[in-house]
């Protein structure tokens, strides 16, 4: 299975998110090979520094959950648990404008994984048993596309913002959740495909538990917690960031989840541009 060595267990390989030994899973390491990770092509994002953006995500979600909680209907851009929580309570309250802004950022949020999720998938992966599971992921040309995609979709929430001097009515507000929803599930998928074990950058109650677990557990299985922690502190520092600047810079608070996403982007697609081919002379 998975080419599992036997100095490892399956359920360890599961419960740990990587394979010790030989072919390592981890936050360090990334897919090799030609058609290895999400883009197909031969060169990926360096194992070394996907764990870099992943904190950069993790913070332009935690600045973009802030705005849209105190400024965009009590509602959160990725945090999808709490959102059903308002659905279920706008239901029971009759509140109508509560009941929209919910639809509206968990649809949207669905919209996004699933655009992502398309935008990643490999050429030729509709044939038989080419969506099987793989045992390692990486960020190729296609995830940095992706990624570019998704610093479009906060442009669009940032212009919106600063049309309406950081004080969207209503239903430009609901609108701007909802762009900003679909541009986190876009991330969650982009984040999926990092070839990082377990390394959401939006929803992180996930990763919260298994920091947990590990650290209750054996010693060789702490030592891969850095990770999980790092995007946790990450998210927090962004969203303690996007309420300062709601205060002292509101209408360009917008611009760091913008900026911190637009730099993965850049990054990304840097990392994965096919080298020139030399000109014979």
């Amino acid at each position: 299975m998975l080419g599992v060595p036997s100095c490892v267990s399956v359920p360890e390989v599961v419960a740990s998110g990587h394979i010790g030994c030989m072919g390592q899973i981890d936050g360090r390491s990334g897919a090799r090979g030609p058609d290895a990770g999400a883009g197909g092509g031969s060169r990926q994002v360096s194992e070394r520094l996907v764990p870099w953006l992943l904190l950069l995500l993790a913070a332009s979600a935690g600045a973009l959950d802030a705005v849209c909680l105190i400024r965009l209907g009590g509602l959160f851009a990725s945090v999808i648990t709490g959102n059903l929580v308002q659905l279920g309570r706008s239901v029971a309250t009759v509140d109508l404008a509560l009941l929209v802004g919910a639809v509206t950022s968990v649809g949207g949020y669905a919209v996004g994984v699933a655009v992502g999720s398309l935008g990643l998938r490999r050429p030729g992966r509709q044939r038989r048993g080419a969506d099987r599971p793989r045992a390692v992921g990486g960020w190729g040309r296609r995830a940095g596309v992706v990624a570019a995609g998704e610093f479009v979709l906060l442009v669009a929430v940032a212009v919106g913002w600063v049309a309406s001097a950081a004080w969207p009515p209503q239903w430009l507000a609901t609108q701007l959740l909802g762009v900003g929803a679909a541009a986190m599930g876009v991330q969650s998928a982009l984040s999926i495909e990092s070839g990082a074990g377990s390394a959401s950058t939006t929803y992180l109650t996930g990763t919260l538990t298994a920091v947990v677990r590990t650290l209750s557990g054996t010693p060789w299985r702490r030592s891969g917690v850095a990770g999980g922690v790092a995007r946790l502190a990450a998210l927090l520092c962004g969203a303690a960031a996007g309420t300062v600047l709601l205060d002292v810079a509101q209408l360009y608070v917008v611009l760091l989840p913008v900026a911190l996403v637009g730099t993965v982007a850049a990054v990304m697609l840097a990392a994965t541009r096919r080298p020139r081919p030399a000109v014979r002379r």
